[in-house]
């Protein structure tokens, strides 16, 4: 997995980026915990995740938001981050132009971070959501939601109120054209640190399903 430098809105970029052997395989962009709580592109979820869409030929990249390991800048309190993932994306897909498809996937407070890149880019045709912090930020911003994809929750989060995970889910399921699964990991803490296995099973059984599905 070379290790790549971009340039970003603040600075220089950090990413792990492993190319697809396909010219036209989809891409996906993957983000980290928050950066103040010791969240890298390191993180065993975040690793975890991108190595799901690695194994199944995707062009797939993690990075590090601004201040964190070798990228530049400052924590920005999600408005840069947002702005570090949009320029990910960008060079995530001048890389790879002949793509078919993009994807997002995001762990805590990368999960808020993806969603609203969701929003921004309508090519984004699927997304994973791990313990998306619903009780920490506001995510009325899925007004509609614009694609298909996975909420997955701790079932014992210490950090994310399971109650607001599933009124998040339960309001996005209630949209037209768009179809949101949602898992629970029992057991598992905000880490997934003793259930990971059970949580990549969730993750693997979902991408199969989606990618066989076309």
């Amino acid at each position: 997995m070379p290790e790549i430098i971009f340039n970003g809105p603040a600075g220089r970029l950090e990413g792990r980026y492993q190319p697809a052997q396909s010219d036209t395989a989809p891409v996906a962009l993957i983000l980290h915990p928050h950066p103040q709580y010791g969240g890298t592109m390191d993180n065993k979820v975040t690793y975890y995740l991108y190595h799901a869409f690695v194994h199944r030929g995707f062009a797939t990249l993690r990075i590090n938001f601004r201040g964190v390991g070798r990228s530049e800048g400052e924590f920005d309190q999600g408005i840069g981050e947002l702005s570090d993932a949009a320029s990910a994306l960008d060079w995530l897909q001048s890389m790879n132009p002949n793509s078919t498809g993009t994807w997002v996937a995001g762990f805590s407070f990368g999960a808020w971070i993806a969603m609203q890149l969701l929003m921004r880019r309508p090519e984004i045709k699927g997304f994973i959501s791990v313990a998306p912090p619903a009780n920490q930020y506001d995510f009325s911003f899925l007004a509609p939601c614009p694609s298909s994809g996975l909420i997955v929750q701790a079932g014992d989060d210490e950090m994310v109120t399971p109650i607001s995970i599933i009124k998040l889910v339960e309001k996005l399921q209630a949209q037209k054209g768009i179809v949101i699964d949602h898992e629970e990991v029992r057991g598992a803490n905000h880490f997934f640190e003793t259930e990971l296995n059970a949580f990549m099973a969730k993750i693997n059984t979902y991408l199969n399903k989606r990618l066989k599905e076309g």
